[in-house]
C-alpha cells in the first residue's frame, strides 16, 4: 500500500514539475520558457495541441511548429507558422522575447519565423493556446492587452471565433489559403475571401479568378449554400456576418457540446466543411458541405442572363426567360450567355411599360457591381428598380424577418452566375411587357429547384384537374411540368435499344434497364410493360411524372426525363448504384453487415426527412402510400431515395371526405385505417414506423411475428437492444450504455409512428425533430400500458 502510495505521489511531483507543462501539461508559455522537440501546448480542455510535426518522405522530411485538433493530429492541422520555411531537424525551439515577439529559431539560433509583435521590454508576455484554437499573446503588465493572435493569420483551415473578411480602419484582409500540396503547407494557389464590393460573398479564387461563389449573403444564409438552413448544420454552429463601419466579416460559433467542425481550403481547389464523428474516431469522409460541389458551381458556367440547372439531362444551362443563346452553335459549351429578345421600354423619365417575371429558388447572381438598400421593403424596392431603366433585376437582401423579406438589392448590369438551388430565393428579373404577355410554360416562372410542398400539391391540383378535362374530351396526355421529354430513339441508344443484357429490375408492370445517357451519366430507364398500359396504367404513368417532375429533395428519387412516344411510356431516373433497402436489411449476412449502425441511422433520417417533404404543404400535401424498404433506393454514398410515385395522392387539409376507392397495399406496412380506405398523411407515418423498426431489427413484419409486435414485446420487457439485428457493425469507441439509450429512443419513435388510432402518431415533422434532437419530447406510454401500438397488419 506505501509503495503504491509512493508511486502516485512521484507521478504528482512528474506532473507538477515545469518540465512537465512545457511538455504538454500546460496551454501557457512564458519569457522564459520554450518549446523544442516533442514538447507541447495543450488548449485548457485539451481540444488543441501546438507543437511540432513533419511532412514529407522518411528520407526528406521538413519539420513545422503547428496547432492541430488534438484527437487527430495527422490530418487535422489547423495552423502552420514557417509554412515557407521548414526546419530539417527537431531541434528548432519557439521563444517568447521580453518585446512580446514569439521566435521560431532552428538548430543554429536563425530565426525561422516571427510573429512581429514588438513592444517595449516587458517581464509580464505571455503566449497562450486557447480552447479555441487560437494562439496569443498579451501583455498582463498593460492590462492583459492582446499584441498578437495567429487568428489574425489563418493558414487553410477556418475554426469557431475566427474571422474571414476586411478590418475597414486598416486595411487587413483575414483569408484563407490552401496548401501546394498534401505534404506541402506553403501558400497554394486557392484563396477563400469575403467579397465586400456588394452583398458580403465567400468566394473562391485561384490566383485573382473566381472559381466559385456560395451566393450573397441574406442573413440567413448564403443563398447558395442552403445546406446551412438544414439540422445537420443548426444543430452544429451557428453562421453570422458582421457589417460595422470598423469590419465587414463572416465568423461562425460552435454551438455549446456540439461535435468538432472545421472548415478547410484544400490543395486541389474544394472548401470542405468536416465534422468529427466520435463513433468511428475519425474525421467524417463526406463532408456536409463541398463547394463546388457540382458543374453549376463553376463560377459564370452559363454565361451572363444564363441559368444552370444540374438535373437537366441534355445541358445544365439554359436562357432566362425573354432571352436566347448569344452564340447557338457555341451553346453546347455553355459559355457563350444569352441575349435579350426584345428591348426594354424605358424613357429617360422612369416611364415604362417593362415588368418582372419570378425566376424562383435560385443562388442570386453575382453582385459585385449591384448596388444595395438594407432600409426598403420589397414594395419599395420593386418601385425603384422599375423607375430605374438600368435596373435589370432585383431581389430580397434579408429574409430573416419571419417569412417578410426586406433590403433591396439591384443588378444594373450583367446577371451572372446564376443556379437552381434547393430552398433558394426569388429573383425578379425584367422584361419588357410583349415578353411578359407571351404564355409560357409555368415551369419557365417557377423554378422547379426550389420546389416546395404547398407547390407541389399545386402541381398536382392541376395535374388532377388536367386529367379530368382528358378523361372528359379523350384527347392525348401531355405533362404540364415543362418538358422533360426524351425521344424513343435517344432511350433506345442508352439501353442498347433494350437488350436484355441491360436488365436489372422487373416487376409485374414494369421493366428497369441501366442506360448510359449521351453525356456518360449512368441512369435507370423504367419501361412499362405493354400489358399494364390500360386507362389506370397511363393515369398512374402520367401521375408519377407530373408528381416527380417537379420534386427537388435530396432524399427523393430525381426524374431525370420521360418518354411518352407511340405505344412507349418511359421515366428516366438517376441510377442507384446499391439498389434498395431491402436487400440490406433482410438480405444475407454479409449484405446486412454491409450497413453499419451509424448508417443504418443516416438511412432513417434521410427518409424521414424526404417524407416530412411530401407532408409539408400548408393547405395540401402528398400521400405517398406505398413507402417501404423496396422502394427506398440506396446511391454510391448510402444515401436513400424514395422512389415510385406512381401511387402518391393529392390530400387537402381538412377536407372531409377523403376516402379512396383505390387501394394500394404492400402487406405488412399498410395502417389500419388505410385498409378501411381512409387515406390520411398518417398512413405514411405509420409505413414509416414500419421501416424504421425493420432497418434496426432486419425483420420483416407480418402479422404473426413481424417486427412491430417484437418491438413492442421487447419494449415492455426492457430488452430493446435484443431488437437490434446481430449482423449490424457496431461503433468500438460508442459506450454500452449510449449505445442502449439511442436505440431505445429509436424504438420508442417507431411505436409512437405505428399506433394503431392515426391521432395518436406524430406528424413527420414531429418525427424528424425528435430524430434529429437529442432532447426533444418523445412521449410515450410506459411499458406496462402499451396497449394502443398496433399489431402487425396483413391483407
Amino acid at each position: 500500500m506505501e509503495a503504491n502510495w509512493s508511486h502516485l505521489l512521484n507521478l504528482l511531483l512528474v506532473l507538477l514539475s515545469p518540465i512537465a507543462f512545457a511538455a504538454g501539461f500546460a496551454d501557457t508559455l512564458g519569457k522564459a520558457g520554450n518549446i523544442t522537440g516533442d514538447e507541447t501546448l495543450v488548449s485548457a480542455n485539451g481540444t488543441f495541441t501546438m507543437g511540432f510535426f513533419f511532412l514529407g518522405p522518411s528520407t526528406n522530411k521538413k519539420y513545422y511548429l503547428g496547432i492541430w485538433f488534438s484527437v487527430s493530429s495527422s490530418d487535422a492541422i489547423c495552423w502552420v507558422a514557417n509554412s515557407e520555411r521548414p526546419l530539417s531537424d527537431k531541434t528548432g525551439a519557439l521563444v517568447l522575447s521580453d518585446t512580446g515577439s514569439l521566435l521560431l529559431r532552428d538548430g543554429s539560433g536563425q530565426v525561422a519565423w516571427s510573429s512581429n509583435s514588438t513592444i517595449a521590454s516587458s517581464s509580464s508576455v505571455e503566449a497562450q493556446l486557447l480552447e479555441t484554437g487560437n494562439l496569443v499573446v498579451r501583455d498582463q503588465g498593460s492590462g492583459n492587452v492582446l499584441l498578437w493572435q495567429s487568428f489574425d493569420h489563418p493558414s487553410n483551415t477556418m475554426l469557431s471565433g475566427m474571422k474571414v473578411g476586411k478590418n475597414l480602419w486598416s486595411g487587413a484582409e483575414w483569408h484563407l489559403t490552401s496548401w501546394r500540396s498534401a505534404d506541402d503547407p506553403s501558400p497554394g494557389p486557392y484563396r477563400q475571401v469575403l467579397d465586400t464590393s456588394g452583398l458580403p460573398d465567400f468566394v473562391l479564387l485561384d490566383g485573382n479568378a473566381t472559381i466559385y461563389r456560395c451566393g450573397p449573403w441574406n442573413g440567413r444564409s448564403f443563398s447558395g449554400v442552403t445546406e446551412a438552413l438544414g439540422n445537420t448544420y443548426t444543430d452544429l454552429l451557428t453562421l453570422g456576418v458582421t457589417i460595422s463601419p470598423g469590419e465587414i466579416s463572416y465568423s461562425y460559433t460552435s454551438k455549446p457540446g456540439a461535435a468538432l467542425t472545421r472548415l478547410v481550403v484544400t490543395d486541389d481547389g474544394k472548401v470542405n466543411r468536416v465534422v468529427w464523428d466520435k463513433s468511428s474516431r475519425g474525421w467524417t469522409h463526406q463532408p456536409i458541405f463541398q463547394g463546388p460541389r457540382d458543374p453549376c458551381d463553376d463560377y459564370g458556367k452559363c454565361g451572363s442572363f444564363g441559368l444552370c440547372d444540374v438535373s437537366s439531362v441534355l445541358s445544365f444551362c439554359d436562357c432566362l426567360r425573354g432571352f436566347s443563346p448569344a452564340s447557338p452553335s457555341a451553346w453546347s459549351r455553355d459559355t457563350s450567355g444569352c441575349r435579350r429578345n426584345v428591348k426594354l421600354q424605358c424613357s429617360s423619365n422612369g416611364v415604362t411599360t417593362d415588368g418582372f417575371v419570378l425566376v424562383k429558388g435560385v443562388k442570386l447572381p453575382d453582385t459585385h457591381n449591384a448596388s444595395v438598400d438594407m432600409g426598403m421593403s420589397m414594395k419599395e424596392c420593386r418601385s425603384r428598380c422599375r423607375a430605374n431603366c438600368s435596373c435589370l433585376a432585383y431581389a430580397a437582401a434579408d429574409i430573416r424577418g419571419g417569412g417578410v423579406p426586406s433590403g433591396c438589392v439591384m443588378w444594373t448590369d450583367n446577371i451572372v452566375d446564376l443556379r437552381y438551388v434547393n430552398h433558394g430565393q426569388d429573383l425578379y428579373l425584367r422584361l419588357a411587357k410583349s415578353e411578359l404577355d407571351k404564355d409560357f410554360p409555368l415551369a419557365a416562372v417557377v423554378a422547379p429547384v426550389a420546389f416546395v410542398g404547398a407547390a407541389l400539391a399545386l402541381f398536382l391540383l392541376i395535374w388532377w384537374r388536367n386529367k379530368t378535362k382528358r378523361n372528359a374530351s379523350d384527347g392525348p396526355w401531355s405533362p404540364t411540368m415543362g418538358d422533360l421529354s426524351f425521344d424513343l430513339p435517344t432511350v433506345k441508344m442508352a439501353t442498347g435499344d433494350f437488350c436484355q443484357s441491360h436488365v436489372i429490375g422487373e416487376g409485374g408492370f414494369a421493366v428497369v434497364y441501366k442506360g448510359e445517357l449521351p453525356d456518360g451519366r449512368t441512369v435507370a430507364v423504367k419501361r412499362l410493360k405493354q400489358s399494364a398500359l390500360t386507362d389506370k396504367g397511363r393515369s398512374d404513368f402520367a401521375r408519377e411524372v407530373d408528381v416527380m417532375a417537379n420534386v427537388r429533395h435530396g432524399n427523393l428519387l430525381r426524374l431525370l426525363a420521360y418518354c411518352n412516344e407511340g405505344g412507349e411510356r418511359i421515366l428516366i431516373y438517376a441510377f442507384m448504384p446499391n439498389k434498395s433497402l431491402d436487400l440490406y436489411i433482410f438480405g444475407e449476412p454479409s449484405d446486412r453487415a454491409r450497413l453499419n449502425w451509424r448508417q443504418r441511422l443516416d438511412i432513417i433520417h434521410g427518409v424521414a426527412h424526404g417524407v416530412a417533404y411530401l407532408h409539408q404543404g400548408s393547405e395540401e400535401s402528398v400521400v405517398h402510400r406505398d413507402l417501404k424498404p423496396s422502394n427506398i433506393l440506396l446511391d454510391d454514398n448510402w444515401k436513400p431515395k424514395i422512389a415510385d410515385f406512381n401511387t402518391a395522392k393529392l390530400f387537402i387539409k381538412d377536407q372531409p371526405d377523403q376516402s379512396d376507392p383505390t387501394i394500394v397495399v404492400s402487406p405488412g406496412y399498410a395502417s389500419p385505417e388505410y385498409l378501411q380506405g381512409e387515406m390520411t398523411l398518417k398512413c405514411d407515418v405509420y409505413s414509416f414506423g414500419v421501416i424504421l423498426l425493420e432497418t434496426l431489427s432486419g425483420q420483416r413484419n407480418s402479422p404473426t411475428k413481424g417486427a412491430i409486435s417484437n418491438a413492442r414485446e421487447f419494449w415492455q420487457q426492457d430488452r430493446a437492444m435484443a431488437l437490434l439485428d446481430p449482423t449490424v457493425p457496431l461503433p468500438l469507441s460508442t459506450p454500452d450504455s449510449e449505445m442502449r439509450s439511442e436505440l431505445e429512443r429509436y424504438v420508442k419513435i417507431g411505436l409512437l409512428c405505428v399506433q394503431e388510432a392515426p391521432e395518436n402518431r406524430p406528424d413527420m415533422s414531429a418525427v424528424v425533430a425528435m430524430l434529429t434532437t437529442r432532447n426533444s419530447d418523445i412521449n410515450l406510454l410506459p411499458r406496462a400500458a402499451l396497449q394502443n401500438v398496433a399489431a402487425a397488419t396483413c391483407t
